[in-house]
C-alpha cells in the first residue's frame, strides 16, 4: 500500500469523526432561521482548512451565505485544480421518517446517516482529507489546489456566479473538480460527462379578489384550480412529449455511439421500477429508460396549492391556485428560451376568466463535457487505480448550474467524479453515505492530484 493509502487507513476513524462534526451543523440555506447555523458551518470549515496550512484561507461574505476559499501552492510549472463543493443542505422534513435525528450523525452498517452526508458534505470533505493525506506524507502537493465551498447551492447559488465573475483571477485554474454526482453502481467507478439543464417556474392563477362561497358564486366565477389543472394538462401529451411549440427544436437524438454506450451499462428496468415503487415506468415513447433519464428533456409538476385541504368540508371557491413546475433540458436547449416559450404557451392557453402570473425561479443550461480532456483522462486513471477497473462514462439527469458557469467564465474543463449512490437518499429522509466510498473517494482524490500533475507514474 502507498504511503498515502496507509495514512488514510490509519486515520480512517478520525476522518469519519471529523465528517460527523461537519454533518452536525444544520446548514439549511433555504430557511432564514438557520442562517446562523450556515455561518457556523462555514467558520468550522475555515478553522479546519487553516489546520492544513494553506497559503491563503478566507471567508468571503456575499449577499447571502458566505463562501469558503483556500489555496495550497504546488511546484512551479504544475497545473492548478479548483475543487468545488457546497456545505449547505436541504431541509430535513419530514422528520418523522428519519430513523435517527438528521443532524445527529449515526453510523449503521458501514454507512453514516445525516442530512448532507452524500449531498454534498461527505463528498467534498473527501477531497479535504486527501489534501491532508498528501501533505502529511509528502510535505507538498504535486500541483496547486484551490478550494471553493459555497453555502447556497440548494437555493440555486444566487451569489456564486457574481462571485466567479468578480474573482476570475483568484479562481484561475487549469481544471475544475466536482464530486456532486453518483457512482452508476456500487463498486463501479464512474465519470459523468453530461448534465441536464433546468427551467423552474411558478404559475399562479387568480379568478377573484378573495375566496368566495361556492353556493353563492359557483357558476358565475371560474375555479382557479380547474383552470390551473387544465393549463398543466395541456403542456404534455399522452405520449410523454412536451407540447410547447418549439420545445424540441434544438434537441438532438442520441448518436449511435452514445446509444451503444448506454446499452453496455448494466441496467434492469424492472429492478428500477421495484426500487421506486412505481406500478409502471412512464416516459416519452420511443426512447429507452436511460435515454429518458439522461438524454431527453422532461416536464414535471412539483406541487400545487389552492383552496381548502383540511379535514371535513368547506364549500369555498378559492381566489387563487398556484403550481411549481420544471423542465429538465438537454443540449442544446437554453433555459431562457424555454422559459419564454412556456410563458407564451400558458398565456395563449389561459381563458379570459382568469389572470395568470408566471415567474422564473431558477434556470440553468445543460452541460456536455468531453471525456477526452487531460483532467478527465487523469481522473479515469485515478479511478482505475483505486477501484481496479476502468470507469464507465455516463450522463445524469440532474442539474448543477455551477458546472456551466465554470466552463463559461473560467474557460476550463470540468471533471465530474462522484462517489455517492442514487440510493443514498439525497434530499430525502435517512440520507447516508457509504463509508467505504468516503475512504475510496479520499484515496482517488489524492491519486488524481498525482495523475494530473505527473501523468502515468505510480503514486508512492
Amino acid at each position: 500500500m502507498s504511503a498515502i493509502g496507509s495514512y488514510i487507513e490509519q486515520h480512517r476513524q478520525r476522518f469519519v469523526e471529523e465528517l460527523a462534526d461537519l454533518l452536525r451543523f444544520p446548514s439549511i440555506s433555504t430557511d432564514p432561521a438557520h442562517a446562523s447555523d450556515v455561518r457556523r458551518c462555514a467558520e468550522w470549515l475555515l478553522e479546519h482548512l487553516s489546520s492544513l496550512a494553506p497559503q491563503r484561507v478566507e471567508l468571503f461574505p456575499t449577499a447571502g451565505h458566505p463562501i469558503v476559499y483556500a489555496v495550497w501552492e504546488g511546484p512551479a510549472g504544475t497545473p492548478t485544480v479548483l475543487i468545488y463543493g457546497h456545505y449547505d443542505v436541504q431541509p430535513a422534513d419530514p422528520l418523522e421518517l428519519w430513523d435517527s435525528p438528521p443532524f445527529e450523525p449515526t453510523v449503521r452498517d458501514g454507512r453514516i446517516y445525516a442530512r448532507g452526508a452524500t449531498d454534498n458534505k461527505g463528498q467534498f470533505f473527501a477531497h479535504v482529507k486527501a489534501i491532508e493525506a498528501v501533505l502529511r506524507t509528502h510535505k507538498q502537493l504535486p500541483l496547486t489546489l484551490k478550494l471553493l465551498l459555497e453555502g447556497e447551492e440548494e437555493i440555486g447559488s444566487p451569489n456564486l456566479r457574481p462571485f466567479i465573475e468578480q474573482h476570475r483571477d483568484l479562481l484561475a485554474c487549469d481544471a475544475v473538480l466536482i464530486s456532486d454526482t453518483a457512482l452508476y453502481r456500487d463498486d463501479l467507478p464512474t465519470l459523468c460527462y453530461g448534465l441536464r439543464g433546468l427551467c423552474y417556474l411558478e404559475v399562479t392563477v387568480r379568478t377573484a379578489a378573495t375566496d368566495l362561497h361556492s353556493g353563492v358564486f359557483g357558476g358565475v366565477v371560474d375555479n382557479p384550480i380547474l383552470v390551473l389543472a387544465h393549463l398543466l394538462d395541456r403542456l404534455r401529451d399522452g405520449y410523454g412529449r412536451v407540447t410547447v411549440p418549439g420545445f424540441y427544436d434544438c434537441v438532438a437524438d442520441p448518436s449511435a455511439e452514445e446509444r451503444q454506450r448506454l446499452a453496455e451499462l448494466p441496467f434492469d428496468a424492472e429492478e428500477l421500477r421495484r426500487h421506486i415503487g412505481a406500478p409502471l415506468l412512464f416516459g416519452e415513447v420511443g426512447y429507452s429508460v436511460l435515454e429518458r433519464r439522461w438524454l431527453r428533456p422532461t416536464f414535471d409538476v412539483h406541487g400545487i396549492v389552492g383552496g381548502f385541504t383540511g379535514s371535513g368540508a368547506k364549500t369555498v371557491l378559492p381566489a387563487t391556485a398556484s403550481a411549481k413546475l420544471s423542465f429538465r433540458l438537454v443540449p442544446y436547449q437554453r433555459a431562457d428560451d424555454i422559459a419564454a416559450a412556456v410563458t407564451a404557451t400558458l398565456r395563449a392557453l389561459s381563458p379570459p376568466t382568469a389572470s395568470v402570473e408566471i415567474r422564473l425561479l431558477h434556470g440553468a443550461d445543460p452541460v456536455l463535457i468531453s471525456p477526452d480532456t487531460p483532467p478527465m483522462r487523469a481522473a479515469a486513471r485515478a479511478l482505475e487505480r483505486v477501484f481496479g477497473r476502468p470507469p464507465v462514462f455516463v450522463r445524469e439527469g440532474g442539474t448543477i448550474p455551477v458546472v456551466g458557469w465554470f466552463t463559461e467564465l473560467l474557460h476550463v474543463p470540468v471533471v465530474l467524479m462522484g462517489f455517492g449512490l442514487e440510493t443514498e437518499g439525497a434530499h430525502a429522509p435517512n440520507e447516508h453515505f457509504h463509508l467505504k466510498n468516503f475512504i475510496r473517494a479520499t484515496l482517488t482524490s489524492a491519486t488524481f492530484f498525482h495523475e494530473y500533475a505527473h501523468g502515468e507514474g505510480a503514486i508512492s
